[in-house]
């Protein structure tokens, strides 16, 4: 029904903002994450929307970016999956490292989530896995991807997986790795020498 709402935040209740555009105050739950990245009430905001419609109640949910609501959608296509149990799944994950953990099947991780136990998580996984591509996970999600014409070398991909494999954050993997100088010259081996000698500096 409505693509976002831009309005001045008027009130955040629990993990509800109410705000008011056009002279109506339209109340949009959002995940806590959300709630506690949102500016200080009197704020201009612009909230991108998702309406949920049922029989017994019309709910607009809010995000922050349109990634976040872009995973939302994908969220709630997987059977057993509500809006709910979509929201807390990107209250306790970054959309990012969400989209890491469904393309290399992290099924741990996505439980972490509250509410999302081990079976759903792994219904998540299988039911997206599909949908999530490694360039998507690079660029899409990433603004400081730079591309080269042949797309993202084989050898950053794999050493962003290297780098993720020994306990680094999908997105700062990219990013360091996207800061190594002459990158696309290198093997593996000397990005991640390169990528290592960086973050020990962070």
């Amino acid at each position: 029904m409505y693509a976002y709402i831009k309005g001045r935040l008027m009130e955040i209740d629990g993990e509800n903002a109410v705000v008011e555009a056009g002279g109506i105050g339209y109340n949009i739950k959002m995940q806590s994450d959300g709630i506690s990245r949102l500016p200080s009430v009197g704020t201009e905001i612009r909230l991108y929307t998702y309406t949920s419609v049922r029989e017994d109640a019309i709910w607009l949910y809010g995000f922050l970016s349109r990634e976040e609501l872009a995973m939302f959608r994908l969220l709630i296509t997987v059977s057993g999956i509500g809006p709910k149990g979509a929201q807390a799944v990107l209250s306790a994950i970054s959309t990012e490292d969400l989209r890491y953990a469904i393309y290399t099947g992290d099924v741990k991780k996505i439980a972490k989530a509250p509410g999302i136990g081990a079976k759903t998580a792994q219904r998540i996984v299988l039911d997206l896995k599909d949908k999530v591509t490694f360039d998507e996970v690079l660029g899409v999600e990433n603004t400081e991807l730079q591309r080269t014409e042949d797309g993202y070398g084989e050898n950053r991909k794999e050493a962003v997986e290297a780098l993720t494999a020994l306990g680094y954050a999908p997105s700062d993997a990219v990013k360091v790795i996207n800061a190594v100088p002459d990158a696309d010259q290198m093997d593996v081996e000397q990005l991640l020498k390169a990528a290592l000698k960086q973050l020990a500096f962070l």
